[in-house]
């Protein structure tokens, strides 16, 4: 399976999400797993390399950029999941990503600035879901604020996301320090914190995009894959693919 985190608006926590959601996957549903990180701030792969130094369980990375549709249907042949971090901007590496993606997770803040960016989203969903129909798309509200004066700013965020045509999770983040504090070690928060709100967070958000209720019926989906693959090999060829790490 592919996921795509990406979206066009940088600062709302795309590769917060990727990095949290690859470590669920990897720990609590003991799936092979590679991060593609195509953002040129490298903030992904700066995240496993303190993994590396401090000796956590291994993800793998790879750095690509341009045309990575064949080189995404090339590593779907080695691994369960593959997770695609785009930096916050419409590029042709999103695009390619989003053309063979199972999935894609569109983070937004519940900020005016943010969902400025929707109908933008929503144009590229649409022109890429031509030649990838059956890719399932959603928006997800992130960091949002815990206090009970702002619950209407997130309700009207979802709003605006649900007069288009792409789904919106009913989970959410919320702004928590627990998502730093773990990114700078190199830890997720299921692993920080595997009882925390933040890890349940995460687990909620990737049992609803991949519409399951348990890490038990995720892990059967991800042997059904494994065992009825779809598409055939491509080499790895078009893209600038500057690093791979283990």
């Amino acid at each position: 399976m592919i996921l795509l985190v990406g979206g066009e608006k940088g600062g709302s926590g795309k590769s917060c999400l990727a990095q949290n959601i690859a470590a669920f996957f990897t720990k609590e549903c003991e799936a092979s797993v590679i991060m593609v990180d195509c953002d040129p701030q490298r903030t992904t792969s700066d995240w496993i390399q303190a993994r590396n130094n401090n000796q956590l369980p291994a993800i793998n990375c790879v750095q690509l950029y341009g045309k990575i549709r064949n080189d995404l249907l090339s590593l779907e042949q080695h691994y369960d999941v593959i997770i695609v971090d785009c930096g916050g901007q419409d590029n042709l590496a999103m695009r390619a990503a989003m053309s063979v993606a199972s999935h894609v997770l569109m983070p937004l803040r519940p900020k005016r600035r943010d969902l400025k960016t929707v109908n933008h989203m929503d144009d590229i969903v649409g022109t890429c879901m031509m030649i990838n129909p059956d890719m399932k798309a959603s928006f997800v509200i992130t960091q949002c604020p815990s206090l009970p004066s702002q619950a209407k700013r997130i309700l009207e965020a979802k709003e605006v996301c649900s007069t288009y045509d792409i789904n919106v999770l009913d989970s959410i983040t919320f702004s928590r320090n627990v998502y730093d504090d773990s990114e700078e070690s190199g830890l997720s928060v299921i692993e920080l914190e595997p009882e925390g709100k933040a890890a349940q967070e995460i687990r909620n958000i990737t049992f609803e995009q991949f519409e399951v209720n348990s890490t038990e019926q995720l892990q059967t989906l991800l042997q059904e894959k494994k065992a009825n693959p779809l598409r055939g090999s491509y080499g790895i060829t078009g893209s600038q693919k500057t690093s791979l790490r283990q």
